[in-house]
Order: C-alpha cells, then structure tokens, then sequence
C-alpha cells in the first residue's frame, strides 16, 4: 500500500469518534485472541472472509453512486427535483475525498463497517498467527501482535 492510500485510509479513524475506534480495536484484538491456537485452516478461512468484507470506502462509493443514479432516473423519468439527490450525495462523495469525513460516515462506522487499513490490520495479525511472518510470535499477545502489524 503507497504512503497516499494509507493517509487517505488513516483519514477515517482520524474522523471517527475515539470510542467508535476503541470499539473496532477491540473487535480486532477479540479476533486475535478467538483464533489464537486454533488450526491453520481455521484462520486461513477467517482471512477468507476477511477477504469479502466490505470496506467503509467501498459501502460509501456503492451506496453513493446508487443514490446519485437512482436520483437522476427519478429525475429524468418522474420529477425533476429529484436531481437535488445526486448533487447532495455527489457533494457528500466529494467531501469525503477532500476531507476523509462525510455525513454518512459516523453512521456506517456506528454500524461496525471498517476502514480497509482496519480489514488489513486484523489479516495481517491473523497471518502472523498462521506463521506467515518469522518476527512474530504466534505465542504474543494480540495487542503486541496487531502493534506489530500496525508497524509493518
């Protein structure tokens, strides 16, 4: 991952309440310690589906553009004040360019949707703990297993 995509990635925690952040920290950390000691096909299915999961980044640009087009059918077919929804969600999609926060977001992050880097964060510890990497210890503790992956 470049320098630009981690900053750009970093950006929603930087947005997000401190208590959000904790929350997904700690679902992170319990997914270490759950899968800690268990079989190398058992983790290996778990980054599997770490593999599937939809990053905050991808549910907002799906959403978003659901949105923008169902707004200018609604408007092209129905009524033209429909077109005020692709330009509000438009203007949304573009400030969370800009800024790494839009009005959506404390939303989707209430709901447990995480950042790509977060998705990241747990398979990388995951595969340390398959024993994809020799500088660390599936023996560690998980938060001494997720700060050296946040490292890396």
């Amino acid at each position: 991952m470049n320098n630009t995509e981690q900053e750009e990635q970093g950006r929603v925690r930087e947005s997000s309440f401190d208590e959000t952040n904790e929350r997904v920290d700690h679902h992170i950390r319990q997914s270490i310690a759950r899968y800690k000691g268990r079989s190398h096909e058992e983790i290996s299915e778990r980054i599997r589906e770490l593999d599937q999961e939809w990053s905050i980044e991808r549910t907002l640009e799906v959403n978003a553009s659901t949105l923008a087009l169902s707004g200018t059918l609604l408007g092209a077919f129905v009524n033209k004040r429909w077109f005020i929804l692709p330009g509000i969600v438009t203007t949304f999609l573009l400030q969370h360019g800009i800024q790494g926060w839009c009005p959506p977001l404390p939303i989707m992050r209430a709901l447990g949707i995480r950042s790509r880097r977060e998705i990241d964060e747990e398979r990388y510890a995951l595969k340390a703990l398959r024993g994809d990497f020799d500088d660390i210890s599936p023996k560690s503790s998980p938060a001494k297993i997720l700060d050296t992956v946040r490292g890396i």
